[in-house]
């Protein structure tokens, strides 16, 4: 992981080098990072999903260009735990000091957690739009249903999203 190299070389090159030219010995394994293999789309209303390996779960939030857009988001409405929704229903809202924006299901697909943390410090979600991770900006994680598969499959890859939201821009 380059990221933690590049540490490493800051803090202590010596140990760094110790690390890099030591022989490999029987016996020892090397370090690897396995990718999550999330696969993320979009809608056009700006909201994305991560979808696991699985194809059983999800993450969702709002994009970073509907978060820059929205600026300085000062509430979240949360989605309610436990509901069932369809692909474009309003599941949630995010206010800001600029306007507010309802945050649609991009899938059909039942909510299983909430990121409480958002009520506390909805800002995370401007710094941190389309991280689902512990400290990140997602809004809720998701049951995929069968129905919530084929509606993944009409949304945006980032490429395609990219595209939409520079002509988007332009308008």
């Amino acid at each position: 992981m380059a990221s933690i190299a590049r540490c490493l070389r800051v803090a202590r090159p010596a140990v760094f080098s110790a690390i890099v030219s030591a022989p490999r010995t029987i016996g020892a394994r090397s370090f690897s990072v396995t990718a999550t293999n999330a696969i993320r789309k979009y809608t056009k209303e700006h909201e994305w999903i991560d979808l696991s390996a699985d194809k059983k779960t999800g993450v969702l939030g709002i994009s970073e260009y509907a978060a820059k857009a929205l600026g300085d988001i000062v509430y979240v409405e949360l989605p309610a735990e436990g509901k069932e929704v369809t692909a474009g229903d309003a599941i949630g809202a995010v206010e800001s000091v600029k306007s507010a924006a309802d945050i649609n299901a991009p899938i059909s697909c039942k909510i299983t957690q909430v990121n409480l943390a958002l009520e506390e410090k909805p800002g995370t979600v401007n710094q941190v739009p389309e991280d689902d991770s512990h400290g990140g900006g997602w809004i809720a994680k998701v049951q995929v249903t069968e129905q919530g598969l084929k509606d993944f499959d009409n949304l945006m890859d980032s490429t395609a999203y990219e595209e939409f939201t520079a002509a988007e821009g332009e308008h």
